[in-house]
């Protein structure tokens, strides 16, 4: 569950609680949860990409080094798989 894990991080970094941030941010006006919800979609955006950028880098380095199989074959394909 994605919000476990959330949960589990904040609470490692921090001393707050996840359920106090979540009553915080509930309490918070109509505005500024809009504000909060639109910053944490362009985070994890951000994040998003980051994390494509990176396997990029790494299916480059697989492709340089001769480890990926390339075929337009549906049987082969799966076979791959």
């Amino acid at each position: 569950m994605i919000i476990f894990g959330i949960k589990e991080k904040v609470m490692a970094n921090s001393n707050i609680q996840f359920n106090d941030i979540v009553e915080t941010v509930y309490n918070l006006s109509l505005d500024e949860r809009l504000e909060l919800k639109d910053l944490l979609e362009r985070n994890i955006a951000d994040a998003r990409r980051d994390e494509i950028a990176l396997k990029a880098k790494e299916a480059k380095k697989e492709y340089e080094a001769g480890k990926l199989e390339f075929s337009s074959s549906i049987s082969k394909l799966k076979e791959m798989l």
